[in-house]
């Protein structure tokens, strides 16, 4: 079989409000301590590839057991999400490619004729328990019930392992939706849900597969 390349898309339902960190550009009085990261196009937050990289990656590891580094992650592991080189120098290549993820345009029309806030601001406390004194701080977070599209290329280079790859891109899938994306996560913020799968195969002759998550 020749290389193929695979389409993994879908959508990502905000459940609870979802800080990903940006940068702010200055620091005046009254803005938010930590806002969200976002496209400087459209202005609009955004889901890093990034970010989903590394969470369902290290997710996934841990399926495997603890690793020193991410060149030591399992054998299957790698495959997936590659490594800059383990201790013979040798590099792997990264079967997935992952996109940033944009709100889904149907959702922005949603939240502008509910005028709802794609946004908002949680304030939280941070407590000196010997001095009794708290120190306010302000997150903004993704409002929940945002869609973002979600895009995934995986390439097809052993026709032998693309089931097994498949089963461990639903487990890390799986693994995420049942832990949290972004920060904050054990104070409640973000808890995702993905949706509406399609698996397109857009590049070559790749065998017929699902996801089954």
């Amino acid at each position: 079989m020749s290389f193929a390349k695979l389409l993994i898309k879908g959508q990502i339902e905000v459940v609870t409000g979802l800080h990903i960190g940006g940068t702010s550009g200055y620091s005046a009085i009254g803005t938010v301590d930590s806002p969200v990261v976002r496209d400087t196009i459209s202005g609009n937050p955004i889901i890093p590839g990034s970010s989903l990289k590394g969470k369902m990656r290290f997710l996934l590891q841990r399926t495997f057991g603890a690793s020193k580094s991410h060149n030591d992650d399992d054998e299957q592991v790698l495959r997936l999400f590659g490594s800059s080189g383990d201790k013979n120098n040798k590099i792997t290549p990264s079967r997935l490619k992952f996109r940033d993820c944009f709100l889904n345009k149907d959702s922005i029309e949603r939240f502008k004729e509910s005028y709802t806030r794609l946004t908002e601001v949680k304030t939280e406390n941070t407590i000196d328990r010997l001095k009794a004194i708290s120190n306010p701080r302000q997150i903004e977070r993704v409002s929940r019930e945002a869609v973002f599209d979600f895009e995934l290329i995986y390439d097809v280079l052993n026709e032998n392992e693309v089931d097994e790859d498949f089963k461990n891109i639903s487990t890390a899938i799986k693994l995420l939706e049942n832990d949290y994306l972004g920060g904050h996560g054990t104070r409640g913020s973000g808890k995702i849900k993905f949706n509406n799968f399609e698996v397109i195969n857009v590049f070559g002759d790749a065998p017929q597969v699902k996801l089954e998550v």
